[in-house]
């Protein structure tokens, strides 16, 4: 490696991370470090596909080593970050010591969960492949356990699926769990009739889909109850003890497949001022993402908070499209910083706002534009397909969702559960 060069080190590697790497590594002044805890990429939008077993994790998932091959200004290296040394230039991992001459954060979001520790401990998150793997293969035990059940108290207690969230993950997973109910559940298990009847999607907005137009808004409630999903709105989550979800109203509802899609808070940073950390645990940046207070540590994507931009005074939404645009302009200001050329501010186009809710059914919200139904789903299945990466990854989940679409039969229902077997 040149001694000159610009040690620029990355920590996460999702869609800001990853978008400012691909468009800074083609300057060979800039020797780049991609830090993750895992040795690959995902697409978060698709977890909920995984978990539902209608597509496989090596469809949306790519190793970070294979897409660096012969990018000789580009490293990888497996760790998590223990604290920001930032007046070393530092940063400590727990396999390692890195320096760096600028440093970025895309570390993303994780579940937030009120306070609520039972919640936390008890629930199914879906916010990595891990727990997606692990609520596939709760979902298909907890469906062999009912049918060897004989009272229908004791049924519903592995059949009732209870969903917290109506945003687009929650009408999504509610969704999916319906259709496959339906055109899967009663061929496979006889056992049962209605499957779809025991899903049950919370929210405490009084509307699903909060951030969208009215028009998707009540396009999604009328597609899921159609479908047979219960969907109670004004009503929060209050815990889960024993197997039950408590409700704000005093119900609750019996279920061991409790699904948490209710919220997000930022990933924890050690090593940075509680100045700069905002609600929410966002960290606070100016109009170049540049940390509060600081030269040269940066932040992008979901954990950054900017009010800067005149559209979002109150931030930006926590959406892949804000990610991906941060890191395309940060990648393109340093290139300026490094060419005496003073740095742009960032300022977020919206593109719109897309929700599948079930098989052919989908709604758009695009600038002054807004589509429902079978068109929406269509732009749906392209948008989410373009930035996967890897030609392959598209190639297979394109050809995935055509056979489980035409044949209503995907075949990725293994429980499989690593460890040693009897």
């Amino acid at each position: 490696m040149k001694q000159d060069r610009i040690k620029v080190v990355v920590i996460g590697g999702g869609f800001a991370g990853l978008n400012l790497i691909k468009r800074l590594s083609n300057d060979k002044r800039f020797f780049i470090t991609l830090v993750d805890m895992n040795n690959y990429n995902f697409f978060p939008p698709l977890l909920y596909q995984v978990a539902t077993a209608f597509i496989e994790p090596s469809s949306i998932s790519y190793p970070f080593r294979r897409m660096f091959q012969e990018k000789e200004n580009l490293r990888f290296h497996l760790g998590c970050l223990q604290r920001i040394d930032a007046s070393a230039n530092k940063i400590e991992t727990d396999t390692g010591i890195l320096d760096y001459d600028y440093l970025v954060l895309g570390l993303g979001t994780e579940s937030n969960y009120f306070g609520m520790e039972n919640v936390k401990k008890h629930s199914l998150p879906m916010k990595t492949i891990n727990d997606a793997l692990n609520l596939r293969n709760h979902l298909l035990l907890n469906m062999e356990k009912a049918v060897r059940l004989e009272t229908q108290e004791e049924k519903e207690r592995y059949l009732n699926i209870v969903i917290a969230g109506g945003g687009p993950t929650g009408v999504e997973v509610a969704g999916m769990l319906a259709e496959m109910g339906r055109n899967i559940g009663r061929k496979e298990y006889p056992e049962f009739k209605d499957m779809q009847t025991y899903i049950y999607l919370i929210d405490a907005a009084p509307v699903l889909l909060g951030p969208m137009s009215k028009k998707s808004q009540q396009e999604a409630s009328d597609v899921l109850q159609k479908l047979g999903v219960k969907i109670i709105l004004n009503t929060a989550v209050k815990d889960y003890v024993d197997n039950k979800v408590v409700l704000s109203d005093g119900r609750e509802i019996h279920s061991t497949v409790f699904i948490w899609a209710s919220g997000v808070t930022g990933r924890e940073v050690p090593g940075l001022p509680p100045a700069v950390v905002g609600k929410g645990r966002r960290i606070i940046v100016d109009e170049f993402n540049r940390v509060q207070g600081m030269s040269n540590i940066f932040v992008i994507g979901d954990l950054a908070f900017q009010s800067s931009d005149a559209k979002f005074p109150n931030g930006h939404p926590q959406v892949a499209q804000v990610a991906i645009q941060q890191g395309g302009l940060l990648s393109a200001n340093f290139k300026r910083v490094i060419d005496s050329k003073p740095m742009k501010p960032f300022a977020y186009n919206d593109k719109g706002s897309l929700a599948i809710i079930s098989k052919y059914k989908a709604v758009a919200d695009l600038p002054k534009l807004f589509f429902r139904g079978f068109f929406a789903w269509l732009i749906w299945l392209f948008i989410h397909i373009i930035p996967l990466v890897g030609f392959r990854n598209k190639v297979k989940l394109a050809f995935s969702w055509m056979w489980s679409f035409i044949t209503n039969d995907p075949t990725l229902r293994l429980i499989i559960r690593p460890g040693k077997g009897k």
